[in-house]
């Protein structure tokens, strides 16, 4: 596993009032310093917007608890997915996310580079994250939790230990 994370560009849109209109955002670069350089981040990835278990439990989760996490020291918390920019934001207006950050990783660079692009095509999905949750430090990998049985067209889903509660023990040792 890395020790640091992968150097890259997110493309991402965000609000901007001066355009007016029904659709006031543009598009604004992030790099992976602008999320990491100086701060406590927990970052979790998860295979897709909009999908069950994703939208029924990992995002929530993390939602709901994000306090307890910013108690324990944590300055930030992102959901990191491979879907475009336009597609994380409706379902972060969907689900009602206000405080965790939702991360498009559109073309999956930072994935891949994590070692965690995995291909999805069983379900139409194509390339994806495989879910897991990690503990970063100034863009120092701490700890990773990467669901078991990593493989290509998995055949399930696997939610046992990148949640929320799971990060928040190893944060309270």
């Amino acid at each position: 596993m890395i020790k640091t994370v992968p150097n890259v560009t997110f493309k991402t849109r965000v609000r901007d009032e001066s355009i007016g209109g029904d659709n006031p955002f543009k598009w604004q670069d992030v790099t992976t310093d602008d999320v990491f350089k100086g701060k406590n981040v927990v970052l979790f990835s998860l295979p897709g917007a909009f999908t069950p278990t994703c939208s029924s439990t990992h995002l929530p989760g993390f939602e709901e608890k994000f306090e307890e996490l910013q108690a324990l020291g944590v300055d930030d918390v992102y959901c990191l997915s491979v879907n475009d920019a336009f597609t994380m934001y409706q379902w972060g207006k969907n689900l009602g996310a206000s405080k965790v950050k939702l991360l498009p990783d559109g073309n999956g660079d930072f994935t891949r580079e994590m070692g965690m692009l995995v291909k999805k095509a069983n379900l139409g999905f194509g390339d994806r994250s495989w879910r897991y949750s990690m503990h970063v430090v100034d863009g120092e990998i701490k700890q990773v939790f990467a669901e078991e049985g990593k493989m290509d067209n998995c055949p399930d889903d696997p939610f046992e230990r990148s949640d929320v509660n799971t990060m928040l023990d190893y944060l309270k040792k």
